[in-house]
């Protein structure tokens, strides 16, 4: 609690417009520290939930490469793997990545969206709004307990600007705009 009001009294500075969560209750949580510094709604979406990862749910990193090291390899090598029988990547980006533009899409001019989930979540549907290969998502590393990824709008789409954040955004200086 005591990272999500660090990270909520960072955000509120941004002035959000919108906040939407994971109906899971950490993220629920955390939204709801920043919704109450910035005087805002938000809305919950079972779309924005964490990879469902069947028998994998609740296992050490350690009981899983155990019990299931062959499954657990071909996913870190990229390949498409429902870890424990659950979702793939993929899924997950299909069920969080529509509902992160369709809100993003109704933001005013300059708005800023916040978007309160979980890593694997968080990490395939950036991976699906930047247009990136499944295989590749891996590579944009995790997040840390509220820390946060920025996406902006680039000239030919969403772009990357932050990533595993912990304080707040500053202006990118060079001559790639």
């Amino acid at each position: 609690m005591a990272q999500a009001r660090r990270a909520a009294r960072l955000l509120a500075a941004l002035q959000p417009h919108t906040i939407i969560a994971s109906d899971l209750r950490r993220a629920v949580d955390t939204a709801a520290e920043l919704a109450t510094l910035c005087g805002l709604e938000f809305t919950r979406h079972a779309e924005l939930r964490e990879t469902y990862a069947g028998s994998w749910q609740g296992l050490t990193h350690e009981e899983i490469v155990a019990a299931h090291g062959e499954q657990y390899a071909a996913w870190k090598r990229g390949e498409p793997v429902r870890r424990g029988g659950g979702e793939l990547e993929t899924e997950v980006a299909d069920r969080a990545a529509p509902v992160v533009a369709a809100h993003a899409d109704k933001l005013p001019e300059g708005g800023i969206l916040v978007v309160v989930s979980h890593g694997g979540t968080i990490r395939t549907t950036i991976g699906r709004l930047l247009g990136l290969e499944p295989r590749s998502w891996e590579s944009l590393g995790g997040l840390s307990n509220c820390c946060w990824s920025v996406l902006g709008e680039g000239a030919r789409g969403w772009r990357l600007m932050e990533h595993n954040a912990g304080t707040l955004p500053e202006p990118v200086l060079g001559d790639d705009d």
